[in-house]
């Protein structure tokens, strides 16, 4: 299973770096003024719908039913309960192309990702999103040839959607499982994919409603403050898409093929597994997320016409998103125990229960805190999601939380909080040092600070968890 993380992450992390280059371009083309806002509204509305009607709910239900036909039929019953999907999908997607043509490509995508995740082919559906930077990056070198830089961003977005379809189609033909046209007939493994697409699709609108209320709210407040808002996400969103979706992505197939062989034992080590890589790789962004948000933002964006004051606004703003991050990145893998076993209806009730509490608190903070209030009120949500979904586990007996483990997550916590202070002391005292420097000041600090942190966290790491630890996290 660590391997196919790796695959994931690996192209994950290639597609999160050209997508910072992408935004480091917005940042020094658009800044942070009214064009920026507009077209960050304009991008993150559709993509809002996407993500909880296509990423989200669709992905949710057809994993676990594909990887059930597949286990229970074999590849023909599981090729043509594809090919049905398929069908359905194209001509839903075709009566609604007058509201939402552009996005007939990516829900196809979402479709082909589903299908090669559940055949352990998760390179094609972890590059595509490359794409979408490339595409955007070239459209922007090219501004000029475009009424504003927005419309340039725009266009890039539209041609990425085509680019991303045909990547997933051709691995799919590659392996001749590329879904067909079949008679629209609604059998058992479709009704049920359907019966479960409903509560997933809840459980996707409680994060993305989430968002949405932020680039509504956000609408309201000064100018510049859904940039910051936008400069904030996307720095928090490199451990969760390079961790979090990567982990989950490769957890929800495996576990729900062990669940159909009869291997609940086997999935739930599988999970425990997932949740420990997890906090390895996440409790160092959250420390540096925390103790130095100032020096990440200014070294990544603060250049052309994204200025220093613009760079502390996104600066607090990550530091409020980074208080939700374990939340952030753990919820895929925890939900996973019962998607595995087609129960999407129970992570709703967590997810609508972190939402009320998110939402009730950006009201009461957006006055006081701005832009900043809405993320901190994101970050509380999330723990009440995730607390809620941890407990639903341990009651139905799929997730044992023994004494083992809370000493694990008390070592982690340790560690973190030395790593933070160690960060915030070098990004303090170490500034001084590099004043004589005329240019990349900022730059500079943070590869110190990058290095320094690595070594504090290493050591730290092996001196409370020992290698005995580690090797057998990476055997598995």
């Amino acid at each position: 299973m660590l391997g196919r993380i790796f695959t994931v992450g690996g192209y994950t992390l290639l597609s999160r770096v050209t997508g910072l280059a992408r935004d480091i371009m917005l940042a020094a083309i658009l800044g942070a003024g009214p064009l920026a806002d507009a077209f960050l509204v304009a991008w993150r509305l559709p993509n809002n719908f996407r993500a909880i009607f296509a990423e989200g709910a669709f992905n949710t239900a057809f994993i676990p039913a594909y990887a059930h036909v597949q286990g229970k039929g074999g590849e023909t019953s599981a090729r043509l309960f594809a090919d049905r999907i398929f069908t359905l999908l194209f001509f839903s997607q075709l009566a609604l192309l007058v509201v939402a043509w552009l996005f007939m490509p990516q829900a196809l995508v979402t479709l082909y990702g589903g299908m090669l995740n559940v055949m352990h082919r998760f390179a094609s559906a972890a590059a595509a999103s490359i794409f979408l930077n490339i595409s955007m990056m070239a459209t922007l070198a090219l501004v000029a040839f475009f009424p504003t830089a927005g419309h340039a961003a725009a266009w890039g977005v539209l041609i990425s959607g085509f680019l991303q379809y045909f990547l997933l189609a051709g691995d799919l033909a590659r392996h001749g499982s590329l879904p067909r046209f079949a008679p629209l007939r609604l059998d058992e493994d479709v009704r049920a994919f359907f019966r479960a697409i409903g509560p997933a699709t809840l459980g996707s609108m409680g994060t993305q409603v989430a968002v949405f209320a932020d680039t509504i709210i956000a609408t309201f407040l000064p100018a510049g403050a859904l940039s910051a808002l936008y400069y904030a996400e996307r720095l928090y969103q490199l451990p969760i898409g390079v961790i979090g979706i990567a982990i989950g992505t490769v957890l929800l197939p495996e576990m729900s093929q062990r669940i159909t062989a009869g291997d609940d034992r086997g999935a739930a080590a599988s999970q425990r597994r997932a949740f420990e890589f997890t906090l390895l790789a996440t409790v160092p962004f959250v420390a540096a997320f925390l103790a130095v948000p100032d020096v990440i933002v200014r070294a990544v964006f603060a250049r052309g016409a994204y200025t220093r004051a613009d760079a502390a606004a996104a600066a607090v703003t990550l530091a409020a998103y980074a208080i939700g991050l374990i939340p952030f990145v753990t919820i895929r893998s925890a939900v996973s125990a019962f998607y595995a076993r087609k129960d999407t209806a129970t992570p709703v009730k967590a997810s609508l229960a972190g939402l009320a509490v998110n939402l009730l608190l950006k009201i009461v903070l957006m006055g006081s805190l701005a832009q900043v209030g809405l993320a901190l009120a994101t970050a509380v949500g999330a723990w009440i999601n995730l607390l809620l979904v941890l407990g639903f586990s341990v009651r139905a007996g799929y997730l044992d939380v023994d004494r083992a483990w809370l000493k694990s997550l008390a070592k982690f916590v340790a560690i973190g909080i030395g790593l933070g202070a160690v960060l915030w002391l070098t990004g303090h005292f170490a500034p001084p040092y590099f004043a004589q420097q005329a240019r990349f000041r900022d730059e500079t600090l943070l590869v110190l600070l990058m290095a320094v942190g690595a070594f504090v966290y290493g050591f730290s790491v092996l001196l409370l968890f020992g290698r005995g630890w580690l090797f057998a996290l990476v055997r598995g």
